[in-house]
């Protein structure tokens, strides 16, 4: 234990409390402070832009959140909780996001990496994080992966830190609302944290807290809608994909960047150690970026200009998508399929219960009598029931709009019509 306690100012839960040692020093690792300069919402500061929170202080929060659990758990002796636990749960809280790259999820899907794996290599192997855990225990920097993993040996803690009602989603949905200026993510947090239990292997609600999970599932559904599957956002993430996917098809052609600096190479073969993953980060990307506007290649300047400047793709919502139909139309029109056109089609579920062979799935809440039997929250609650196993989706068609304007006179009526002669 550290002989004074440390604290962050936070916005969202007003203090975040450090008593351990071991979590200070992770604090002021290299891997864990860079994620201050990952965003925690990757390109959405482009539509919202008070979004410009990162990574670090959702981290700080996560953690937080569960070591307010714990510590209720602890005050009030409940047995179903293993206290010898409390390290890994709360280092596996506090690093879970460690191994994000910049701009989260669109450099993932861009190169078909988890961060969850890398942040299992960070932890793992050499790095100052692993030390960290190591001086503490051999077995703790595995213990820490494995939680990570959904692997570890207690199931309990893996429902504290992921699971339906976890720290993780409540901090980003609290936190993500703030810093975007929006209402839907709000809901009673400290109701919940109070109302939570220990019950078996399982993370439970107390029965009366169910009408603040109910507003916490909504305010999921409504942030999803409203900010996560913004079609801005979209756009910008789809353009910054694209970045990727060019600058990479180039490498691999032998293209001779202007620009270009170590470990671009390592990301686009494949290759990346721990050490230059840990390299990458928003600062060294949008640096790349910005060069890479005066690239003789035309098509890879004009997505990083588009993206530097928020000159986005425009979109149109449609009901059915005929994506072979749309590629041929702009082939004809002399555009690019590969890169004047996108497709997108977000869906979500805000609550999985039963999927097929009805099987409860591990994404269902129960609810505890306060005696010794549960239910799941859907039998409970008709609010609940009525949006479980819904999942909703819309399709959406991006492009650049000046570049369809320059070929007008080459397209046919009816794309017209879809992309030029309504409101966009």
């Amino acid at each position: 234990m550290l002989k004074e306690e440390k604290v962050f100012k936070d916005p969202v839960h007003n203090y975040v409390h450090v008593q351990d040692r071991t979590i200070w020093d992770l604090i002021n690792t290299k891997e864990f402070q860079r994620l201050r300069r990952i965003r925690q919402l990757g390109t959405s500061y482009l539509t919202f832009h008070g979004a410009e929170h990162s990574r670090f202080s959702h981290s700080l929060g996560v953690y937080e959140i569960t070591r307010r659990i714990i510590s209720q758990f602890e005050r009030n002796g409940y047995e179903d909780w293993p206290q010898e636990q409390r390290l890994v749960a709360l280092c596996a809280a506090l690093l879970h996001d460690v191994g994000h790259g910049p701009f989260s999820h669109s450099i993932e899907e861009a190169f078909g990496m988890f961060h969850e794996d890398w942040t299992c290599r960070i932890i793992l192997e050499d790095s100052e994080i692993h030390q960290v855990l190591q001086r503490i225990d051999p077995a703790l920097p595995e213990q820490v992966a494995a939680v990570i993993r959904k692997t570890y040996a207690y199931p309990i803690v893996v429902n504290l830190v992921s699971g339906p009602l976890d720290a993780d989603r409540m901090d980003y949905l609290l936190r993500d609302a703030y810093f975007t200026g929006v209402n839907y993510g709000t809901f009673d947090i400290d109701r919940i944290l109070r109302l939570v239990r220990p019950y078996k292997d399982r993370i439970v609600v107390k029965e009366s807290g169910m009408h603040a999970v109910e507003h916490y599932l909504l305010s999921r559904y409504e942030m999803y809608w409203q900010v996560y599957f913004h079609p801005v956002t979209r756009s910008s993430e789809m353009v910054l994909r694209h970045i990727f996917k060019r600058a990479k098809e180039l490498y691999l052609q032998g293209y001779s960047f202007r620009y270009f600096l170590e470990p671009l190479d390592a990301l686009f073969e494949g290759t990346l150690t721990t050490t230059q993953y840990v390299q990458l980060d928003e600062a060294f990307v949008q640096t790349a970026f910005m060069q890479w506007i005066n690239e003789p290649d035309e098509l890879l300047a004009d997505l990083c200009q588009r993206f530097i400047e928020r000159k986005l793709y425009k979109y149109i919502e449609v009901d059915e998508l005929n994506a072979e139909w749309l590629c041929r139309e702009w082939h004809a029109a002399g555009l690019n399929p590969d890169y004047d056109i996108m497709f997108d089609s977000p869906s979500d579920n805000p609550y999985d219960v039963y999927r097929s062979g009805d099987e409860p799935t591990q994404q269902h809440i129960l609810l505890w009598d306060g005696h010794d039997q549960v239910m799941e929250l859907s039998k409970k609650s008709d609010i609940v029931r009525s949006i479980s196993g819904i999942r909703r989706g819309n399709h959406y068609i991006y492009f650049p709009m000046d570049k369809l304007q320059a070929v007008e006179h080459r397209l046919t009526d009816e794309v017209k019509r879809m992309f030029l002669q309504r409101k966009n």
